[in-house]
């Protein structure tokens, strides 16, 4: 598949999970109380990533998050050399759906970023104030479990067309864990997109949710070659 379409199918799916995603955090979920709350907002992030595993799955894999590609860089799974244009791509649907679902909710009487925008933060703006040092060591881990769950369901030896199901579930229980901690990044796209429309303190912090999830999916790329070598010799 051409790298132009795989760019294309890429940007759109990153797209849809922020749009879905924080789209379910920011009109239809005020955590803890009202609407369909932490469970909403966690099955919404799942439901992105299932269903466009299967859309465009065979179109570019399906990554939406530069912590995945890189992930799958380290290990084995995805070439180095492409990872730029596809991180490109994840950044710029992240923005594109950040932008449309800032349009959208900002034509509710009393709108304002000011709520959040349902961007990642730690310390002051973490949903349950837990320090930095909490939230680095959640998006890490969070992040090295998602990936080791891509890549074993991804596994040539894994059962065949269940992947899509594992990872979306995979995503759910993440941010039914993450929520309160950090909001849940595990994904620097998904934290570029709200950032840019809450500026100030979301700016600050972005690098944190940039460094943190492309630690964990590194580490877990690195680990996976161990874990899945002898298999894959098999």
């Amino acid at each position: 598949m051409p790298l132009s379409k795989r760019f294309v199918a890429e940007m759109f799916g990153t797209f849809w999970l922020v749009f879905g995603g924080c789209g379910t955090a920011v009109m239809s979920a005020a955590f803890p109380n009202v609407g369909v709350g932490l469970v909403g907002v966690s099955l919404a992030f799942g439901l992105t990533v299932l269903t466009m595993a299967y859309a465009i799955g065979h179109v570019s894999g399906c990554h939406l998050n530069p912590a995945v590609t890189l992930g799958l860089v380290a290990g084995g799974r995805f070439p180095a050399k492409e990872a730029p244009a596809y991180i490109a791509a994840q950044v710029a649907g992240g923005i594109a759906g950040a932008g449309i679902l800032y349009v959208i909710a900002s034509g509710a009487a009393g709108f304002s970023v000011d709520g959040g925008f349902a961007s990642n933060g730690y310390g002051d703006h973490s949903p349950g104030h837990y320090s930095a040092m909490s939230c680095f060591v959640a998006e890490v881990v969070l992040t090295f479990a998602f990936l080791m769950i891509i890549l074993g369901a991804t596994h040539k030896k894994a059962p065949a067309g269940f992947a899509p199901l594992a990872i979306g579930l995979a995503l759910t229980l993440i941010h039914l864990i993450g929520i309160p901690v950090t909001n849940l990044s595990v994904n620097p796209a998904r934290s570029t997109g709200p950032a840019v429309f809450v500026g100030g303190w979301a700016l600050a912090q972005l690098a944190f949710f940039w460094v943190a999830p492309i630690l964990g999916g590194v580490l877990a790329g690195g680990f996976s070659r161990f874990l899945f070598e002898d298999d894959a010799k098999a």
